[in-house]
């Protein structure tokens, strides 16, 4: 089994900064995927930003050039540096990541419980 835990949601106001981060931790051989996702109120959950192993990195268009995905591959984290936060930008944030638990099979995604972004004066 594996555990997903997030943290750095929170209330900042429009131009501010957030860095969120998302730790994984159980029977893990290696970290395949790690992405956030968003989903806000009314809408449906969307791809902010997500990082391979071999750090290929993918924006939404909404985010590039304020978010800045990374991830400490030692240590199974995965951070969303956040910068020039918008009012569209609140939403509740996901942490996914795509999991290998073994050398050989396949592999199982696994979600954060979600962490709350709001971005208001």
């Amino acid at each position: 089994q594996v555990q997903l835990v997030e943290s750095g949601g929170g209330l900042v106001q429009p131009g501010g900064s957030l860095r969120l981060s998302c730790a994984a931790s159980g029977s893990i051989f290696s970290i395949v995927t790690m992405a956030w996702y968003r989903q806000a109120a009314g809408k449906q959950r969307e791809l902010a930003a997500s990082i391979s192993s071999s750090g290929s990195i993918s924006y939404a268009d909404s985010v590039k050039g304020r978010f800045t995905i990374s991830r400490d591959n030692a240590k199974n984290t995965v951070h969303l540096q956040m910068n020039s936060l918008k009012p569209e930008d609140t939403a509740v944030y996901y942490c996914r990541t795509v999991i290998r638990p073994a050398v050989t099979g396949p592999t199982y995604q696994y979600w954060g419980q979600g962490t709350q972004v709001t971005v208001s004066s």
